[in-house]
């Protein structure tokens, strides 16, 4: 099992929700964040300055079954990308077990394909 972690724009994230949804990925949890990135410039808009240090950005967190790492992987790529400074990242990382709480059963059996 993999964890797969994205931070896209918030821009970007009800596109890439609807694209995980329709390709089968049908649980991901997500928080608005912030973060500092790479362009640290003050810019000007409508007449008000603002720094672009501090940017909001959304985080998916996605647990799936290693099969399923790169078609999921694939469809943020897709989706997210802008060709922009601050598209984003995304990081995959090894889930060493699960449980469901409701059930008590372990391991990546907890994880239901929705076919």
């Amino acid at each position: 099992m993999k964890r797969i972690e994205a931070i896209i724009r918030k821009t970007k994230f009800e596109d890439v929700k609807e694209a995980l949804l329709k390709s089968d990925i049908n649980w991901f949890e997500y928080h608005n964040v912030h973060g500092i990135g790479q362009s640290r410039e003050e810019r000007i808009y409508r007449g008000v300055q603002y720094s672009t240090d501090v940017i909001e950005r959304v985080a998916l967190s996605i647990v799936c079954r290693d099969q399923f790492v790169e078609p999921t992987v694939k469809v943020i790529l897709q989706v997210a990308h802008t060709g922009e400074i601050g598209d984003g990242r995304i990081f995959v990382s090894d889930i060493v077990d699960t449980w469901s709480i409701r059930t008590g059963e372990n391991g990546d059996t907890v994880l239901r394909d929705k076919k």
